[in-house]
């Protein structure tokens, strides 16, 4: 039986999110070998050279001119900006507080989708929305013992980034279609990223743990492309501040992940907090703006 958009939208948001929440596990694992600035630039210049591999099999049409500004600053955002920060924040914090933070992605998701995508959720989706990252949050300050250092801002700033360029996308997926998004996103940045990860390239690559290397491999593959693609497909079919609700659910996964990864433990009150956070998913999806969806229009 065929999917309406609607629930093909939520499905795919779903598997995008299931696999950004390896991201910030990965990338406390690349950080142990590799400089964030270079990680930065690597995975991006690397991801670059497969979205254009997605590009040239599958014969996409070039962007139109007015989509240019549109795509630098999807590339600003989630290929510069997020993975910037977030490795710089995870030098000096353990996963599982960076993970904390990403509870508070749907908020921004939600409202820059508001900004650029035009969208106008009811008051109750607000209400739901605050609810879920409130319930983060307080988890934050529990787990964290009060208190925020400049990792912590800088978390919060590369959140508010990846909000914009989730938004940014996602709105920009409905005309192009989601991977063309990401690889064209990428190829903006690959100039400059490759440059930046030729000059920073360590001296060097015997001694780097593999376990850097394997979180090198998942963010570029993974975190950088594959992931992307079914995200803004989910934004652009069921609506970027509905949709976005979903990663209210990451940093739930994501903790698990931490636990077999990276030895974290996790506890009862998460696993109480995840059982909240899922209500209020379920509460932000019936409250959300009905959004007609918007077929790509190109391939």
């Amino acid at each position: 039986m065929a999917l309406n958009k609607t629930t093909e939208g939520w499905i795919c948001g779903l598997v995008g999110v299931a696999i950004f929440s390896g991201s910030m596990p990965a990338t406390k694992l690349a950080v142990t070998g590799f400089d964030p600035v270079f990680l930065t630039a690597a995975r991006a210049a690397l991801a670059a050279v497969l979205g254009a591999l997605c590009l040239a099999r599958l014969r996409a049409s070039p962007p139109a001119r007015t989509d240019g500004w549109p795509l630098v600053t999807v590339a600003l955002c989630v290929v510069v900006g997020f993975p910037l920060l977030s490795a710089m924040a995870l030098r000096h914090m353990t996963a599982s507080r960076s993970i904390l933070f990403l509870g508070l992605l749907p908020l921004a998701t939600a409202f820059f989708g508001v900004l650029r995508g035009g969208e106008r959720p009811r008051a109750p989706f607000w209400l739901c929305s605050a609810g879920g990252a409130g319930l983060v949050v307080l988890m934050a300050a529990r787990q964290g013992g009060g208190g925020f250092g400049i990792a912590d801002l800088t978390m919060g700033a590369s959140v508010l980034l990846c909000g914009l360029g989730y938004a940014e996308g996602g709105a920009l997926a409905r005309r192009l279609g989601g991977w063309q998004v990401i690889c064209w996103a990428l190829l903006v940045a690959a100039p400059f990223m490759t440059l930046v990860a030729l000059m920073l390239c360590p001296p060097s690559l015997h001694g780097i743990p593999p376990a850097a290397w394997l979180g090198l491999g998942y963010v570029t593959v993974f975190s950088m492309l594959v992931g992307f693609i079914f995200w803004y497909r989910g934004l652009a079919l069921g609506g970027i501040a509905a949709v976005g609700q979903v990663q209210l659910l990451q940093p739930f996964l994501a903790f698990a992940l931490a636990a077999v990864l990276l030895h974290e433990a996790i506890g009862w009150p998460l696993v109480l907090t995840a059982a909240g956070v899922a209500c209020c998913v379920a509460g932000a999806r019936r409250f959300a703006a009905r959004v007609t969806p918007i077929e790509p229009t190109r391939a």
